[in-house]
């Protein structure tokens, strides 16, 4: 089979002939259709993250295809399902996180193209228990960016604990942010789209946006206190500046939620202790979301609640694509197609 392969943080990927995975007990091997490039995917691949993975990998977590093979005692799991390897592949389903709900925050848990090998290849082996069935409604294509990008901003939503009318500040419009304002309407928020180019805040307003700011031309702190202030911000844009902005925008008892991870050389991200003390500020982490979160994503994706804005690849031009994301060449998602 073909694969993208990280042989070195400070080289290209490269494209190699692998021999096509078999599965171990509890395991699948998924013949990949679609696989979505994420931003993490190039962080991973640069090392950009203070807990790297270990060249050579395979990066990868929007990986989604027709199971080829089960291992040993595979019961749930079947030949010819379509399904989802998502970022999290493995976790214990033992410790106070997994059995409360939260696996994501399982500190056993296994990252899919991060410390296992992901689906930037033909064929991919995942964890059984971990796999995600795709809806026959949804399309491989549409499966790929929803299984990161939609879980990740749907969970995002979900621990803001949003109320309908509350104003909601979504900072990044990309492959992240375009699922993010859907979502942010479906709970029924006031929706305000910050971004620095025109063209994906255009694609925030065809999406249901309620108000854009384009944080190249004009300071987005005092145009979001024009409108009254954002009861919540998510933060989807990897520099720190985003989120110090995204901060600086939020009314009393605002919540800042916390998404993007910029690279550790950009530097930390700098919270002034008064104001959120005075005003009473939530800052949450919000990492990704469960395989239950991600089911709900599917469901209402085939509800036709949702819209994925994506453009095609080929495996043989990641780097090419990966170029294109670094200089926000893209309209949202970039999907490579097998």
């Amino acid at each position: 089979m073909k694969a993208a392969v990280v042989t070195s943080f400070d080289a290209p990927l490269a494209l190699e002939e692998r021999p096509v995975p078999t599965p171990a007990a509890g395991q699948v091997v998924v013949q990949i259709e679609a696989s979505g490039l994420c931003h993490t995917d190039i962080h991973a691949a640069h090392g950009d993250w203070p807990v790297k993975p270990t060249p050579p990998f395979v990066p990868g977590h929007e990986g989604v295809g027709l199971i080829t093979a089960v291992g040993a005692d595979v019961t749930r799991r079947s030949v010819g399902e379509r399904v989802a390897i998502a970022w999290l592949g493995h976790a214990c389903g033992h410790c106070d996180h997994c059995i409360s709900g939260w696996e994501t925050l399982c500190e056993q848990q296994r990252n899919s193209g991060y410390s296992v090998d992901g689906a930037f290849a033909e064929y991919a082996v995942a964890d059984a228990d971990y796999v995600v069935p795709v809806p026959a409604e949804v399309s491989a294509f549409d499966a790929a960016p929803l299984t990161c990008a939609g879980v990740t901003t749907y969970k995002a939503i979900k621990v803001a604990n949003i109320v309908p009318g509350e104003r909601v500040a979504i900072f990044g419009v990309g492959g992240l942010g375009h699922l993010a304002v859907q979502y942010a309407r479906l709970v029924g928020a006031e929706v305000i789209a910050v971004d620095l180019t025109e063209e994906k805040l255009q694609l925030a307003r065809e999406l249901g946006a309620d108000h854009t700011v384009n944080a190249a031309t004009t300071d987005p702190v005092p145009a979001i206190a024009e409108l009254g202030g954002a009861d919540v911000a998510v933060a989807l844009a990897v520099t720190p500046k985003a989120f110090e902005q995204a901060f600086a925008t939020l009314r009393r008892g605002g919540r800042l939620v916390c998404v993007a991870l910029p690279p550790e050389s950009d530097g930390p991200m700098h919270l002034p202790i008064f104001e959120t003390v005075l005003k009473g500020i939530s800052v949450i982490g919000s990492i990704v979301g469960t395989r239950q979160d991600l089911a709900e994503v599917f469901r209402l994706h085939a509800l036709g609640r949702t819209r994925v804005i994506a453009e095609s690849r080929k495996l043989d031009e990641v780097n090419e694509a990966i170029e294109d994301v670094l200089h926000a060449r893209t309209a949202a998602r970039l999907v490579f197609q097998f």
